[in-house]
């Protein structure tokens, strides 16, 4: 009797985790939530263990969460416990999946006091000899590591996340790049001559350009009048809104780049971009963009493509791009990578880096399971691993910008990785940085996930903000500062977008003619988004102002609907006018063709809850033009470089929309060539 008893509770022993009497087989369902919705699993049970688990549903963004839904159900099966090591970088996701199945497994019958947690065991040190080590995954790493290798180096890539891409990875499709060809094939708007009009006015004497300080930029706005009466006097003759062509210049854009970036901090210190940095961004954005194509990127031909030129948020000129973004990017630049020999390690953290004779060696990392490893590099190393938005501690911490609009929990459309460990990597070795002190924020996010999800608009010439009265509060073509200081002054910081489908850009402009509910932006049709209440959507005003009283998460008010067709019918005057007297709306497109809409049930408008969240950091390393670090003496930091985000110098305080991907790419390519050529 006694070894019978003995015989059975050691059976139940080996199910560890279970109340082996009330476990039965079968398969059970188990729900949770992500970050971006529900989470739905299907557990199978046989003989009184977990035999499989199905995902049924999962809303995670995929380019996160694809490795996490991959992995969790193996590991759950292989080690028979819901609970396992999550995915580097895709933490929320890798945790919804895990409480699914611990549901499931309840309801099977399963104790979940009894589950044990599994922790993968480090293995004994690794250490690998390389010509070049690449710190990060993402856009600037990848083309950083094929650059290197096609200098023929020897390259390994680390990167801290079980996924490649980075912040790249949930980047939109923006590339800011000087065009020549692509705006000899767009017309030039009225409202956009103005603003050429109103650079040719200006004086190198006007104290608010602050050239007493930076005396350096004065050329450059000389070199843009210079080009712009060049322009009108190519095309004499030529109309604007007409039949006069589109402009663009590599002054132009540095203007922008100085424009859009010259602030004050806090102490009342002003600063800039640097720039010998601007110059080399502005005059090899096309370049790089060109050669991403070479690697199989897929984009818009900047020949004979001027309709696809646009202006995302913040960037304050229609130089816009159409490119490639989310995992058909990075995987693309991946089969490059590993097509050009680099060789690609994830879930490896860089830690701290190898000094020796005076030159940085290697770098000193440790994979998620606690393995060290040793990577030893000829020539050196190159940072690529993002900034520090993730950390908004750390931002808090540095901030000479935001003041009480920031705490160290505020909100990020970052993956959650970007911690700031390169910089910190740099200032252990005596690495000097430049304007730590200044991040942007992405005005336009989820006001409950602070992501860039769950939205819809459309370019930025078109796109009109309102306030919780249906009335409109900034000039939605600013910068991307600009707006989130202006939002930030809201009740609760809490703004809306009004979307009703995108005009058509190039020789003419085209009348909004409303948006069908099942269009799909940013991977998620506008009825899912509205089924998850996170977006209002009706196909008329009344209809629209109806869905605005069903409050988006709790964060929004009812709209009236004389409110919206004032507001619209106003904005549409502007746009008729090409004037907008009350915000100064440089680019003004967009006029929504309420008629239209409101009698074609089929389609609609929608209203997108929005509120600032941290974006990118504008600090970082010091680099100079090729890419290397500098230290704090102004000397270069041999064996050492850098690219992307975790540098400082290039945006100042605050960076262009569209500028980010031309940065990483240009700069990236930049490293990889100089740091794939050292001796």
């Amino acid at each position: 009797m006694k070894k019978s008893l003995f015989l059975l509770l050691s059976a139940c022993a080996l199910i560890a985790f279970s109340s082996c009497s009330k476990v039965k087989d079968g398969t059970y369902k188990g729900s949770s939530v992500g970050m971006q919705g529900p989470v739905a699993v299907e557990l199978t049970v046989a003989k009184g263990k977990i035999a499989d688990v199905k995902i049924t549903q999962c809303k995670e963004t995929p380019s996160v969460a694809t490795v996490a839904m991959d992995r969790i159900p193996k590991e759950i099966v292989a080690h028979q416990t819901p609970y396992v090591d999550v995915a580097t970088g895709a933490s929320l996701a890798s945790r919804a999946i895990m409480n699914a199945a611990a549901n499931a497994a309840k309801e099977a019958g399963f104790n979940l006091d009894k589950f044990e947690k599994y922790h993968a065991k480090a293995s004994a040190a690794e250490s690998y000899d390389t010509d070049v080590v690449v710190v990060g995954g993402g856009g600037a790493g990848l083309s950083a590591a094929i650059s290197a290798a096609q200098q023929g180096a020897k390259v390994v890539l680390i990167e801290k996340s079980s996924f490649l891409g980075g912040n790249t990875i949930v980047a939109g499709g923006a590339f800011n790049a000087v065009d020549p060809e692509a705006q000899e094939e767009t017309i030039l708007s009225v409202a956009q001559k103005k603003t050429l009009d109103s650079y040719l006015a200006l004086s190198v004497n006007d104290p608010a350009l602050h050239f007493d300080q930076f005396a350096e930029w004065a050329e450059v706005l000389s070199d843009l009048q210079k080009s712009i009466k060049a322009h009108y006097a190519k095309y004499a003759g030529k109309t604007a809104g007409k039949d006069m062509p589109g402009y663009d210049s590599i002054a132009l854009h540095m203007w922008h780049i100085y424009t859009g970036g010259l602030r004050q901090m806090d102490n009342g210190k002003w600063i800039c971009s640097d720039i010998k940095l601007a110059r080399t961004l502005a005059e090899n954005a096309l370049g790089s963009y060109d050669w991403t194509g070479s690697l199989g990127v897929k984009s818009s031909s900047h020949k004979g493509a001027g309709s696809t030129l646009g202006t995302v948020l913040g960037a304050m000129w229609p130089r816009t791009h159409v490119y490639s973004n989310g995992i058909p990017l990075i995987n693309t630049l991946k089969e490059a990578a590993e097509k050009a020999g680099v060789k690609i390690m994830t879930e490896t953290a860089g830690k701290s880096l190898i000094m020796k004779d005076g030159k940085v060696a290697g770098v000193n990392a440790v994979k998620a399971d606690g393995t060290k490893v040793t990577l030893n590099a000829t020539k050196g190393v190159v940072l690529a691993c993002g900034g520090y938005c993730a950390n908004p501690a750390m931002v808090k911490k540095y901030d000479e910008y935001w003041g009480n609009d920031l705490t160290d929990r505020t909100l990020t459309t970052n993956v959650g990785t970007n911690t700031g460990d390169g910089i910190n990597m740099a200032m252990e070795i005596g690495a000097d940085t430049v304007d730590l002190g200044v991040a942007q924020m992405m005005p336009s996010s989820s006001p409950i996930k602070g992501t860039m999800t769950d939205g819809c608009w459309g370019d930025a010439s078109e796109q009109i903000w309102i306030d919780g009265k249906g009335n409109r509060f900034v000039n939605e073509y600013a910068e991307r500062d600009v707006l989130a200081k202006a939002s930030l002054r809201l009740e609760d910081g809490i703004f809306y977008i009004i979307y009703a489908g995108s005009a058509v850009r190039g020789k003419g402009e085209k009348t909004v003619k409303g948006v069908n509910i099942d269009e799909n932006q940013f991977g998620t049709t506008i009825r899912e988004k509205v089924d998850n209440g996170h977006v209002f959507f009706g196909s008329t005003l009344k209809e629209l102002a109806e869905a605005s009283k069903k409050s988006a998460g709790g964060a929004a008010p009812a709209f009236t609907e004389e409110a919206l067709r004032k507001c619209i019918e106003k904005y549409n005057s502007y746009v008729a006018n090409q004037n907008d007297p009350e915000f100064g709306k440089e680019v003004l497109a967009g006029a929504i063709d309420l008629d239209y809409i409101e009698s074609h049930p089929e389609v609609g408008i929608v209203i997108s809850p929005r509120k600032a969240s941290l974006h990118h950091t504008m600090g970082g390393v010091k680099i100079n033009t090729k890419a290397e670090v500098l230290g704090k003496d102004g000397n270069t930091i041999k064996g050492l470089w850098a690219a992307g985000e975790v540098t400082g110098g290039v945006h100042a305080g605050n960076r262009l929309g569209g500028n980010a991907i031309a940065d990483i790419f240009t700069f990236g390519r930049i490293a990889g060539k100089n740091a794939g050529s050292a001796n």
